[in-house]
């Protein structure tokens, strides 16, 4: 087997590699050798069968495997001696194609781009700062009082009031079309807050202005769209008999409330409440310390990028920017993106990034645990309720989507191995200014 250069321009690299006929021979022969004992053909007993008629029987097959075995083995064996390895899938192609003929020489052209050297970085030379965020006394109350308007109560109105917009009526209804009562139109004691759009698209409208013991006649259409199809479309009368009428009033901020949500106490919920605060400040914070790790490593090393990469990162972003700005085209169906300058700088970044972080990953040894991995599906499995145990099947079928669910993990786990190295100094702001500097990440 012979392997000859035939380019070696920066990180671009093409090979002819030939596999000698008798070689490629020898190759079949070998494994017909390993299956003969296994095989069995009329009029010979198993393991038997002589090699003359094995090769005339099962030849053609196995060449085809014996002639992948002998490519595959010389391409390892280049990359085990070079040391280089390739930024995609090498391309290989096999010289006469379809005009080769048993008997010659098999000639393949592999091409591929190199990854590139990645200079050594010096951790230490980073600076960070780390923005920190206490979770003081008045966004413990801001909290407080967003979780006990949300838990709001209903007290019944003052005899006679009429029901306002945000008012909880009780009612029973009886829904018909044609004038014949329908399946799932009747209800009795039914609790419905007016303007939460929670029935059909003006129902609630009028029933505003209704006392308790008022009957009213409520007609509306059904939407074209709507679930059942016997009801879409259809214009429907409901007969309503107004039972209570309550007005909203927000929870008192007391211990009951705090049972509520699964606290002792309200002391205990202020507590939770502090420390979910603060892990969101730390998110936060951590998002923008990232940001200014990225930003800094971006200038601190050069290197050669792999063009094939940078064009596919070009292309993946212009198509998701193209389908953001286009929210209604869900397929692919729209034709080519092209993608601009911004489009490929921004993609020779996050190439330079992204080879500069696995490469420290990988001399650091950092690894993405299992149990990190089953965390991650099991958090994505929770987007699919009820299949969650067909993700997990697709997933473990799937090497790209796990790669997708890998790779996030990993990075994280080498920036904070170089935030271990670095050079970091806390500074204590407020809540507003940690918001600033994210909308700042978001305009960048």
């Amino acid at each position: 087997m012979q392997v000859t250069e035939t380019l070696n321009e920066g990180l671009k690299r093409s090979y002819t590699i030939t596999v000698p006929a008798a070689e490629l021979d020898a190759k079949v022969h070998e494994k017909l050798l390993e299956a003969q004992p296994d095989v069995e053909i009329k009029g010979f007993r198993k393991g038997k069968v002589p090699m003359a008629m094995l090769k005339k029987q099962f030849g053609p097959r196995v060449l085809g495997d014996a002639m992948q075995d002998a490519v595959d083995g010389a391409m390892r064996e280049h990359f085990e001696k070079t040391g280089d390895r390739p930024a995609l899938q090498p391309d290989v192609k096999m010289v006469g194609g379809e005009e080769w003929k048993e008997g010659q020489d098999v000639v393949v052209e592999m091409s591929y781009e190199a990854l590139p050297e990645i200079p050594e970085l010096d951790t230490s030379s980073v600076a960070l700062e780390r923005l920190v965020v206490k979770a003081d006394d008045a966004s413990v109350d801001e909290a407080l009082k967003n979780l006990a308007s949300t838990a709001q109560v209903f007290e019944d109105r003052r005899k006679g009031s009429k029901a306002k917009d945000g008012d909880q009526i009780t009612i029973d209804f009886k829904g018909s079309v044609d004038g014949e009562l329908f399946e799932g139109g009747t209800a009795e004691d039914y609790p419905l807050v007016l303007g939460s759009g929670s029935f059909i698209p003006g129902f609630e409208d009028q029933l505003v202005g209704a006392k308790v013991d008022d009957e009213v006649e409520v007609k509306v259409t059904f939407p074209a769209e709507y679930g059942a199809k016997h009801l879409a479309g259809k214009e429907a009368s409901f007969a309503c008999t107004v039972k209570a009428v309550k007005a909203p009033k927000e929870a008192e901020i007391d211990d009951e409330l705090a049972k509520k949500y699964g606290a002792e106490d309200l002391a205990a919920l202020k507590g939770q409440i502090s420390e979910r605060l603060e892990a969101e400040y730390k998110g936060a914070s951590r998002a923008i310390l990232k940001r200014a790790l990225l930003d800094q490593l971006d200038g601190l090393v050069s290197f050669e990028l792999p063009s094939k990469l940078v064009e596919a990162e070009a292309a993946q972003i212009a198509h998701q920017l193209w389908h953001e700005e286009n929210p209604d085209v869900h397929d692919h169906n729209h034709g080519h993106v092209e993608p601009t300058d911004e489009h490929k700088s921004l993609a020779e970044r996050r190439v330079r990034l992204g080879l500069l972080l696995a490469e420290i990953g990988r001399k650091a040894d950092v690894q993405v645990t299992d149990q990190e991995m089953t965390q991650a599906v099991l958090t994505q499995a929770r987007q699919y309720p009820g299949q969650e145990r067909q993700f997990f099947e697709f997933v473990q079928k799937n090497p790209q989507m796990q790669q997708q669910l890998r790779a996030p993990i990993f990075e994280d786990k080498v920036v904070d191995h170089i935030v271990a190295g670095a050079k970091v100094t806390d500074k204590e702001v407020s809540k507003d200014d940690l918001q600033k500097s994210i909308e700042a990440l978001d305009e960048l």
